[in-house]
């Protein structure tokens, strides 16, 4: 059974915080709250905790995971990031959005897509989600709670208890979350490619 941390989502306890990331470096899989709905996140390159989130979505190896930053600065050392797509970044970060860029070298490779060296970044504006970025000094890597079967992300710490608790090694329960997930826009070519519509407005990515 999964631990749970109850976090306040305007004034997250340092105490909690610190609990989190002992649990995260230790190699285990948290889910947490994001300014869209909840997200599973683990250590970068924990290959164990990488494959039990791949089996709790069911996702395959073509999946793009996600990169959840602390600030621009950050996802310029793991994506490949020029001045056009620089001020988009800057533009529309932190916010409820999915980029997909082009990886650098510093990705471990059992996050890359096989056929193309892609990745997903983020800055969610969350108090709590910054809280834990800062405290690890860098990325969660990061994947959108959608249960198997459905559309939509989950929004309630409890009901996550209730439903995968027995699977988690930590649920961080702050509070209700947006039911929308992120809007992905893929940035590796320009004009950008929308993906998927969601929290974010993508009118400002429209040729």
């Amino acid at each position: 059974m999964s631990q749970f941390f109850q976090i306040h989502p305007e004034n997250p306890q340092k105490r909690l915080i610190d609990q989190a990331i002992q649990i995260i470096r230790s190699g285990g899989v948290v889910a947490y709250p994001t300014d869209s709905g909840y997200a599973l996140g683990c250590s970068l390159g924990e290959k164990k905790a990488i494959d039990k989130i791949k089996w709790l979505r069911s996702l395959d190896d073509k999946h793009n995971f996600t990169l959840v930053c602390s600030d621009l600065s950050e996802i310029g050392t793991y994506a490949k990031v020029d001045n056009a797509v620089f001020r988009l970044l800057k533009a529309h970060t932190p916010g409820p959005y999915t980029f997909i860029l082009t990886a650098t070298t510093e990705v471990p490779r059992l996050l890359l897509h096989p056929k193309r060296r892609s990745i997903g970044v983020r800055v969610p504006d969350h108090r709590i989600t910054h809280a834990l970025l800062e405290a690890l000094g860098e990325p969660l890597m990061s994947v959108t709670l959608i249960p198997v079967g459905e559309e939509l992300p989950m929004t309630d710490g409890e009901e996550i208890r209730e439903r995968f608790g027995a699977h988690l090694d930590l649920i961080i329960d702050g509070g209700a979350c947006h039911l929308e997930p992120t809007s992905v826009v893929d940035l590796r070519e320009l004009p950008p490619t929308i993906l998927r519509e969601g929290r974010g407005d993508v009118e400002p990515f429209r040729e």
